[in-house]
């Protein structure tokens, strides 16, 4: 990118060595070399991985998700002592949005995952696996699995397994903020109560076992009531 030096550079062997000369063509470039460095850096301001406040949100317009939620999320604020709500899960009240009802606005990085799934699965092809690959974009560490099985019955089962996510991204999964499913399909969660596989016969893996290592999987209201 040019800078002001630059400008100077291209002077004539006449006007060189005059200090006013240099100064004149020195406030008439600074504007246009502030006004270059502007535009050069738009891509990074409204990169999603760069993106922070205002340009986040514009960034969500383009992708099609809001970061204020429709229903206040509920028993997600940071507690001590607390499961699911303690350092690296709990969310930090937000006086200016945030009611005692609950959480009514995301804050940058959890907004920042929402995204990045969501532009998954803005190009789903509505199959189960790709369906799987969005909703993993949630828990990028890889501790937390997810589980999508067709029951033949009009009805689709997302099973999360591993790692017991936050509440704020159980809510998140739950309320349908990611719409990974047929019309007309309805959708059950059951989410693993012991950190580990959920519970089932006939399987035996990472995602799914039985007796001894399996746990229950519970519905989302178990975690966020």
């Amino acid at each position: 990118m040019a800078d002001t030096d630059t400008y100077l550079g291209l002077t004539t062997s006449f006007h060189r060595g005059k200090p006013k000369f240099a100064a004149m063509i020195k406030a008439l470039v600074e504007p246009v070399v502030a006004q270059q460095a502007f535009v050069e850096h738009l891509p990074l301001d409204f990169d999603i991985d760069q993106a922070i406040g205002a340009q986040l949100d514009a960034v969500g317009e383009w992708v099609g998700r809001s970061r204020f939620v429709k229903v206040p999320i509920a028993s997600a604020w940071f507690s001590w002592d607390t499961s699911l709500k303690g350092f690296d899960q709990g969310v930090w009240y937000q006086p200016q949005y945030d009611t005692p009802a609950g959480i009514t606005r995301l804050d940058d990085e959890t907004y920042r995952t929402l995204l990045r799934a969501k532009i998954a699965a803005n190009g789903w092809d509505g199959t189960l696996p790709s369906a799987k690959q969005a909703l993993e974009i949630l828990f990028p560490n890889g501790d937390t699995n997810i589980i999508v099985i067709d029951n033949q019955d009009m009805t689709i089962t997302f099973g999360v397994s591993g790692v017991i996510p936050s509440a704020l991204f159980i809510a998140l999964l739950s309320q349908g903020y990611l719409p990974l499913k047929p019309e007309g399909v309805q959708a059950n969660y059951l989410i693993t109560t012991v950190n580990g596989p959920l519970f089932g016969f006939d399987v035996q893996n990472s995602y799914i076992s039985g007796w001894d290592s399996g746990a229950w999987g519970a519905p989302p209201s178990y975690f966020t009531s």
